[in-house]
């Protein structure tokens, strides 16, 4: 039986990526998976390699974003299985531009993917894990929380959101039986996860490895393993943490040769 048998896991930014790995290895364990995405060909291809493997899931196409989406996300997720034990936020988008020409239109939808997203889905979510008096959030934040390069003001400020967000809902969901913690990814491959269309097989320079202490970039396994352990009972004493998942890249210092 696997580990996560009969529990329903909603996954937002299901169809790619890591998010696609999460479903599909929250499938194997047993789990009612329901992949939300605002990508349809993504969403349903993932269904499609789940369903063909003899594992139970649901594709809702979903703006995280739109309030009225999430709402009905949540909705339909529970007509369907009857409840919502795991809900992994990891539906996110970037837009790298400069401080001095950036649109706000375009800073503003970051957000609103991002941070926004994650609270609307949170809420929604929460009312149906108060009823059960149990349920897990995760929340998809990144290492961009903590550090930065150049022209990411949007997504560093979208990612420090959800560290801040997290422990605020870990405090205010903690009594109804609600843990909420983090993962931030560091680099994390996702080009073998992509949707057919815009997969590839990536490349690594020695150099590329090399900033990493554990000698390799990330893959979406390593975010899936963290998950796993988040969401299960072994993980019953831990909320409104942040787990940094980037094989050392944060502690390292690297000087320009």
């Amino acid at each position: 039986m696997g580990r996560f048998h009969d529990q329903v896991v909603i996954v937002t930014g299901g169809g790619q990526g890591i998010g696609r790995a999460l479903s599909c290895r929250f499938a194997e364990e047993e789990a009612k998976v329901v992949i939300a995405d605002i990508d349809r060909e993504a969403g349903f291809e993932t269904l499609d390699t789940i369903q063909t493997s003899g594992k139970e899931a649901h594709f809702i196409r979903t703006d995280v974003a739109d309030e009225d989406d999430v709402e009905q996300l949540v909705q339909e997720a529970v007509e369907r299985y009857g409840k919502v034990d795991i809900l992994i936020n990891n539906a996110g988008i970037g837009h790298f531009e400069s401080l001095f020409d950036i649109d706000v239109k375009h800073f503003d939808r970051v957000i609103a993917v991002n941070l926004r997203g994650t609270f609307l889905c949170s809420k929604y979510a929460a009312q149906v894990m108060k009823r059960q008096g149990k349920g897990v959030i995760i929340n998809i934040a990144s290492t961009r929380a903590l550090m930065s390069e150049a022209d990411s003001e949007s997504y560093a400020a979208s990612k420090g959101g959800i560290l801040a967000l997290t422990h605020a809902m870990a405090v205010s969901l903690g009594p109804v039986g609600i843990r909420v913690n983090a993962i931030s990814p560091g680099w994390i491959e996702t080009g073998e996860w992509k949707k057919a269309g815009e997969r590839y097989t990536p490349q690594h320079s020695e150099r590329d490895k090399l900033q990493h202490p554990v000698g390799r970039v990330g893959d979406p396994e390593d975010i899936v393993r963290a998950a796993f352990y988040l969401a299960s009972d072994d993980a019953g004493f831990i909320t409104g943490q942040n787990l940094i998942i980037d094989g050392g890249m944060t502690v390292k210092m690297i000087y320009e040769e």
